[in-house]
């Protein structure tokens, strides 16, 4: 593990004071800064409120450039609200080397900066896959008397999971629960155990989970999903049932991403009926089926052999406006494919712009049919 990054000095700021030396929590230097803005110590600002941002008016790189010069031009400067909202909507756009650019400017002209400003900063970062320049961010905070927040650290972790610096994300979470760098609200413990499930680590997700409750801090629909669907990948479906009416008679009310994950996987056990249950209890709570709910059941549907059923549900996916799509009509040909009804299959094909795995589908149903002419004029179209 990379020890300059959650490293023990990361954690105590004060040791990072006295130390003296360059390290790499060190803010971005800041040559001249006493001198700039009018060679005074501290930039004039304005914090009156102000309504000098519209995202109206910023729509391309070039417009938050001139409305940024224009920022740094006015005297007094405006309050760094002003500053953050740019930022933010930067952020928005995806040009995040221009945020991580203007703040540098933002540090050299002086301009005071607040834990908003550097959770976008160190956003930005992580979202450049720049993650360590992220972390060193952290040494703003504590050279400029602030402390990181909640924001700050899910920001990180999410960066963690998402580079597959599992152990790194753990053992983060870890130091922020042991050491108290901020306080543990739902969208840390979310990131945590979204993070976890996805990396196939549902067990300590799930003590996570528990945990969480016994602090008294609820659960919400989106960190129940992420339990409930890391069950279903695990096949422990019948765990991801109880889990789904406990949040039920906790008050919890399921979006269609819950109900998605526990119909896909009650459909992966081979438990159809279940999931048709399942599928009419949405509507009690009026959340109704979308287009990934509709193909998970098709798609199992047609596996069973039930190609009659399927096409049943593709109607009535019709007249609720969801338009069947490549995963819809690659699900009919395998069913009919399945059951040897290559023809019908064919029809189905004929009707689509197909893809690589429909011409897979069907290349493979015609050789279990033995229409190897068949299978061979589709290959050499491929």
């Amino acid at each position: 593990m990379n020890k300059s990054i959650l490293g023990p000095l990361l954690f105590s700021p004060k040791k990072c004071y006295k130390s003296g030396s360059a390290n790499l929590f060190s803010p971005i230097p800041i040559p001249f800064l006493s001198l700039c803005r009018y060679f005074d110590a501290k930039p004039n600002v304005d914090c009156k409120k102000s309504k000098l941002y519209s995202e109206k008016n910023i729509s391309r790189l070039d417009d938050a450039l001139d409305f940024y010069n224009k920022l740094v031009r006015r005297n007094p400067l405006p309050c760094v609200q002003e500053f953050n909202k740019l930022l933010s909507h930067i952020v928005k756009l995806k040009e995040y080397s221009f945020v991580i650019s203007r703040f540098k400017d933002m540090c050299f002209l002086g301009i005071p900066v607040d834990e908003y400003t550097l959770n976008i900063v160190i956003n930005a970062y992580c979202n450049c896959n720049k993650l360590d320049y992220g972390f060193s961010k952290l040494g703003c905070f504590f050279k400029r008397g602030l402390e990181p927040n909640g924001a700050t650290f899910s920001t990180l972790l999410k960066a963690l999971f998402k580079q597959n610096r599992v152990l790194e994300a753990q053992e983060l979470f870890t130091k922020i629960e042991t050491e108290s760098l901020c306080e543990l609200n739902v969208v840390v413990y979310g990131v945590t155990i979204d993070g976890l499930c996805k990396a196939g680590n549902t067990s300590r997700a799930f003590e996570i989970f528990r945990e969480m409750e016994r602090k008294s801090c609820m659960p919400n629909v989106w960190i129940y999903t992420a339990i409930i669907n890391g069950l279903c990948n695990d096949r422990s479906v019948d765990y991801a049932v109880r889990l789904f009416y406990e949040m039920l008679k906790k008050g919890v009310v399921p979006n269609v991403i819950a109900y998605n994950s526990l119909i896909h996987g009650l459909c992966n056990s081979s438990k159809l009926k279940e999931a048709k249950v399942l599928m009419k209890e949405m509507t009690n709570w009026k959340i109704y089926p979308d287009n990934i709910t509709y193909n998970v059941l098709i798609d199992a549907l047609c596996k069973e052999g039930l190609v009659s059923e399927a096409e049943d549900v593709v109607l009535k996916m019709k007249e609720k406006n969801w338009g069947p799509d490549l995963v819809t009509y690659n699900a009919l040909v395998n069913g009919y494919c399945l059951q040897n009804r290559v023809d019908e299959a064919r029809k189905v094909f004929d009707s689509i712009t197909p893809d690589i795995f429909s011409y897979n589908i069907l290349i493979n149903g015609y050789c279990k049919m033995d229409k190897i002419e068949e299978a061979l004029h589709l290959f050499r179209i491929l």
